[in-house]
């Protein structure tokens, strides 16, 4: 319902928001961003959209990037916008990296999940009150430290 989400934002009023001149500081970056009508939410599409001036300067060159999604509904569009924030992580320069099959989860046929080798993804419901099953999490999980892994290693390299 509404007011679950309002109580969800809450829960995350601590955490930090990036802007966009911070990004070359990170080895790897992964970027949660909601899909409206099979597309990137305007915010995030805004977001990627100002990183210009660090296309401009190749900042983000041979960075890790990573995009996970979530969408209302199961079959909403979340690898649609996955793949078109990619688009925008190669026009950087980024090395792009996904949720691979070695994570056997994506597979799953035994209930509604989330999840593709673009990236781990969830479904929220028409009112936002579903909240990830933890196949989702443990897919976003295992994206997140498959990113880590490969980001220590091109730092190694």
């Amino acid at each position: 319902t509404f007011w679950n989400a309002l109580e969800a934002q809450k829960q995350f009023e601590s955490v930090p928001v990036a802007t966009v001149q911070e990004l070359p500081e990170y080895d790897a970056i992964i970027f949660g961003i909601p899909t409206r009508f099979g597309n990137p939410a305007g915010q995030m599409k805004n977001f990627l959209d100002a990183t210009g001036q660090l296309w401009f300067t190749g900042a983000l060159v041979g960075k890790i990037g990573s995009v996970m999604s979530s969408t209302s509904s199961l079959h909403g569009g979340a690898e649609m916008t996955i793949v078109l924030s990619q688009v925008v992580l190669q026009h950087h320069g980024m090395v792009v990296v996904g949720l691979p099959y070695a994570f056997q989860g994506q597979m799953r046929t035994d209930e509604p999940t989330g999840g593709s080798p673009y990236g781990a993804t969830t479904h929220t419901g028409p009112m936002g009150a579903r909240m990830p099953s933890a196949n989702e999490l443990d897919g976003a999980k295992y994206q997140g430290s498959h990113v880590a892994k490969i980001a220590a290693k091109l730092i190694r390299a």
